[in-house]
This record gives structure tokens, sequence and C-alpha cells, in this order.
């Protein structure tokens, strides 16, 4: 199979494809823009392989988009390239406008260009279009109940609402062109390549640092959190035996408090990286102003891929944070340089229209 990446120096991208080409006999073309989270190094170990390339380019670029399709040839594409952080979005709405709802048009219908210029009954019936999408679009939950595949859409952020905006897009060109897409809205990921700007991989780099931890309100909201790895193998999954115009939930069955993360992360570093001064990591979390709009809960139902796919995680939280705290150790210097380029630990999200 021959697959389009979109977004492939990210997070998540970054790792389905180290995953792909370890794995598998795939061939993949990398699309990227290179934006502050897309970072090369991340693909590092496999930039040299004969079944990766990598294109830089911004999927907004219809005419770059249209080339890389008729060179390449795929058989599927998926679609992880979005902005993705609820923070930034606060900052700065209109880059995730344009990447994530302009972006994802500008690929879909380059993309159904491109398909009925081929033989169309042919290669649609082969053909996959998977995007990539969040549990943040669903809104929040209270203490009880789980996201499905059939919850309302209920954004709270810019960064929630351009993604919601990306899935109907993407239903709509199922319904009206007949377009072969998939749908996977995923919970809370982590594991290795993780910007620093999020929970987790800051909390390890502050606790590296004894720098603050800081802890939005009294630390009570609620994420389900899904090992990366498992993630990536969810959307592989979905990508071979899914059915055409399905959604998919993908979660890691691990519902945790934001403040019980930060705590399993302290208790992890005590053991693997004690403090010179013999005191817990524990002792530098600070509590600081929340979210402006912070969803309190948010847990998914993966029962659908489960029961359709046969599909369910293998990283228990404990043995995923545990793996994951360790990388960022091994890792210093891939964080550092990103301390030293992009992102120095800061605050973001704190732009307000009135105060």
């Amino acid at each position: 199979m021959k697959i389009l990446v979109t977004g492939g120096c990210g997070f998540i991208g970054s790792n389905f494809i180290i995953k792909q080409i370890q794995t598998t006999e795939n061939k993949i073309l990398n699309l990227d823009k290179l934006t502050y989270a897309g970072n090369i190094e991340n693909l590092k170990s496999i930039d040299e392989h004969p079944n990766y390339q990598f294109v830089e380019g911004d999927i907004c670029n219809e005419q770059l988009v249209s080339e890389n399709l008729f060179d390449f040839d795929p058989d599927a594409i998926v679609h992880f390239a979005a902005e993705s952080h609820v923070d930034r979005s606060i900052d700065g709405p209109m880059d995730f406008v344009n990447t994530n709802v302009v972006g994802t048009a500008t690929l879909l219908n380059s993309t159904k260009n491109y398909l009925q210029v081929q033989d169309y009954p042919s290669k649609f019936n082969k053909f996959r279009f998977l995007h990539v999408s969040t549990d943040e679009v669903f809104g929040s939950l209270g203490d009880e109940g789980f996201f499905t595949e059939t919850s309302p859409y209920d954004p709270s952020s810019p960064y929630s609402a351009s993604k919601a905006s990306s899935d109907h897009l993407v239903r709509a060109w199922h319904r009206t062109f007949k377009f072969p897409t998939l749908i996977t809205n995923c919970s809370n990921n982590y594991g290795p390549f993780q910007f620093p700007e999020k929970l987790i991989p800051l909390m390890i780099a502050n606790c590296v640092d004894e720098k603050p931890l800081p802890v939005y309100g009294e630390g009570l909201n609620v994420r389900d959190w899904l090992f990366v790895e498992d993630h990536c193998d969810a959307i592989y999954s979905a990508l071979q035996n899914g059915a055409i115009g399905e959604t998919y939930n993908i979660g890691g069955n691990n519902e945790i408090k934001n403040i019980d993360i930060v705590n399993a992360i302290c208790s992890t570093l005590d053991k693997l990286k004690p403090r010179s001064n013999g005191s817990s990591y524990s002792e530098l979390i600070n509590y600081v102003t929340d979210r402006p709009g912070h969803d309190f809960r948010y847990a998914i139902d993966a029962s659908k891929i489960s029961k359709d796919l046969g599909w369910s995680p293998e990283e228990t939280f404990e043995t995923g944070i545990r793996k994951t705290i360790q990388w960022y150790l091994d890792n210093e210097n891939w964080w550092r340089n990103i301390q030293n380029g992009t992102y120095n630990q800061e605050r973001l999200g704190t732009k307000r229209i009135y105060k």
C-alpha cells in the first residue's frame, strides 16, 4: 500500500510513520509544512529508508497537493496535519481555521479531483481517506457518561471548533461525492515525540529542570489517556478494515484527573531521577488560573472499534507513562533543542479580549 501522510513530522504522525516503516512494507510520502510542532528530527531513524520520502509543503496549497497526489499515486491518505493545542488556539485562532478547516477542504477537493482523473470505480473501491480527529469536538461531559460516535458536537475552544468543522467537511464529501472517507476521534494521546507544551511532556521537562509544575484550576479536569503507539495501531486497523463512511472512537480506557497525572509523573521521577535535595517533585506543583472554557471531562466509548475491528489498547496507563518518562529522560537533547528554538516552557492561552 502507498500512503500519503499529512502532518507526519508532528507527534502522532511521526509515531505512525515510524511504525509503518518498521513493521510493514507500505510506502510512505510525508507531506508536512514544518510549523512549530513539526520536527523533522522525529523521523531521523527512518529518513533514508527506501519506502519513505518527505515533502515540505502546506496542505492549503492546492497545486502542491495535486502534484504530489499524481506523482505518488497513493492508495490512501491519513490526514494528521492540524494545529492542535487549545492554548495556542486562544492566542491565535485564525491559524487553526486556516490549517484545520481550509487545509482539510483543500486536501479533500484535491483528492476528489485526483480520483476523478483516475479509473474512478476501480480506484474508489480500494482508496481510503482517513481523517484523524479528536474527542474535544464533543465538548464536555459531567461526572458520568461517555462520548460515542453519535454524540452531538459541542466544541468549546477555537481548536475543537476547527476540528469539528473539518469532521463535517469530511462527512460532507462522503455524502455528496460518495468520497471514500473514514474518521477517527481519539482521546488524549501521550508518548514519545510529543511537543513539550502539552501536559505530560511539560511536567516531565519542568521536573528535570526543577521548575514549578503549573496545574490549571484545582487539577480536577478528567481526560482519557491513550498511549500514542496504541493510537497508531487503531488508525491502521481502521484504514485497513474500517467501513467507508464510518467513524470510530479511539480511547485508552484511562480516565484520570490532571492532578493525578502530575502526581504520577512526580512519583515515577522520584524513583527514576531523584532530586538532589531528597524531596519529592510533587513539592513543585503550582496551581494556576484555569484555562478559559476548560472542558471538565472527556471519556471515550471505544466499544465500536473493539467490536467491529478487534482493536483494543495494549498499554495500561502505568506501563505507558513509565515508558514515556523514560523516553524523555533518554532523549533530553530532543526536547532541549525545542526549548532553545520554538518553545521555552512558557504558559500559553492567556490572551483575552477583556479582563
